[in-house]
């Protein structure tokens, strides 16, 4: 038995195995040939050259880096923890591996200090309100910063904001205030419009003595039906004037005879 030939094909067999990578559609492989970058390959079947070529596997997939808590004191000095999420990807293997150590841990510390830094700047009443803004400013700075290192970053959301409990009772106590304003006011216009209303009837029925005596007879009715107790109800002039006039008439003495 030939155990050159044997040896030889072990030596192939070990060759192909430490040669051969497969990297898949989300990934990429950075070469670096002694030492000095050579080309980023993939995805699919690679070579390499053993002992002289070295590999870097680097994730294209967008990355979700949870943000944690952050004290951050705001500009009208209300102490608070604030958390947030990072969606990020890798858009240049090449300079994620060469110009940055761990791009995952510095795109983490970079979040965490721009994080405090940006909201420090704000107003309370501002961080609780415009969300969005934030969200824009802090995904505009994280973007430029991480740009030199092959990373973009697409979105950032502040998740949470957890303030103390004495601001949170204050803040309640501010809630329940404007909403004791608001039902005051819209009770007020209601008043008002419904005064306004009021003084339009009171126009018309006075422009027409017959609406008047409508309305009063409506009254006697409505009250007739809802009570069963004796009212001593005044009567208007106007309803007995006819009446009165006429007994008048009637009593009128004629012209004396001649």
């Amino acid at each position: 038995m030939n155990y050159s030939l044997i040896v030889l094909l072990v030596v192939v067999g070990l060759f192909l195995i430490s040669a051969i990578r497969v990297m898949n559609e989300y990934e990429r492989a950075v070469v670096f040939r002694l030492g000095r970058f050579y080309r980023t390959k993939g995805p699919g079947l690679i070579i390499l050259l053993p002992v002289i070529d070295r590999m870097v596997r680097v994730g294209l997939r967008l990355v979700t880096m949870d943000v944690p808590p952050q004290d951050v004191i705001t500009r009208d000095n209300v102490s608070v923890k604030v958390n947030a999420v990072v969606y990020f990807r890798v858009v240049n293997p090449e300079r994620a591996i060469i110009e940055v150590e761990d791009f995952l841990y510095a795109t983490g510390q970079l979040s965490q200090t721009t994080l405090r830094s940006v909201l420090g700047q704000m107003e309370l009443d501002d961080l609780l309100a415009e969300r969005e803004k934030i969200n824009h400013q802090l995904q505009e700075l994280l973007d430029l910063a991480t740009d030199p290192w092959g990373i973009k970053v697409t979105n950032v959301e502040v998740k949470h904001v957890d303030l103390p409990t004495e601001m949170q009772r204050a803040i309640a106590r501010q809630a329940e205030a404007e909403r004791e304003r608001r039902a005051k006011v819209i009770h007020a216009e209601g008043e008002f419009q419904a005064s306004q209303k009021l003084a339009d009837a009171a126009r018309i029925i006075y422009a027409s003595p017959g609406a008047l005596l409508l309305r009063f007879l409506q009254t006697l009715s409505e009250v007739a039906t809802e009570n069963n107790s004796t009212i001593v109800f005044p009567l208007p002039l106007d309803l007995i004037r006819p009446f009165v006039e006429r007994v008048g008439q009637g009593n009128t003495p004629g012209p004396a005879s001649s």
